[in-house]
């Protein structure tokens, strides 16, 4: 198992078109919007920026696989391992990922990424 690179942090924040506005101004680059959720690029790192009605997760951060099969597998070796991790799931966007919390309970994702 090789992780590509810790690949963004997602921060909560109370009106999505003013912290997109904000960041790039900053000199991100918008990868994807929603109403309850955007995605903004710096290189190959990400900033997810959650609304006040963005129910799948909160602030965290996010390790990145390039390949779908080794996102599936880590998620079976966690498991097996006795790591509580949540289910795979598919994004909108076209990537899919599974949450978990470290012992001080912070949460992470692990998400695929294609590579685009």
């Amino acid at each position: 198992m090789n992780l590509k690179r810790l690949g963004h942090v997602a921060v909560c924040v109370k009106d999505i078109p003013a912290a997109v506005d904000f960041y790039q101004k900053l000199g991100m680059e918008l990868a994807w919007q929603d109403n309850d959720w955007a995605y903004l690029k710096a290189g190959d790192d990400g900033l997810a920026l959650l609304g006040p009605e963005y129910r799948q997760a909160g602030a965290h951060f996010g390790f990145v696989f390039s390949d779908r099969t080794e996102l599936e597998q880590h998620h079976t070796r966690l498991t097996e391992s006795g790591v509580r991790v949540g289910k795979i799931h598919d994004h909108r966007d076209g990537t899919a990922s599974f949450y978990s919390k470290d012992p001080d309970n912070n949460t992470f994702e692990f998400l695929y990424e294609p590579i685009s």
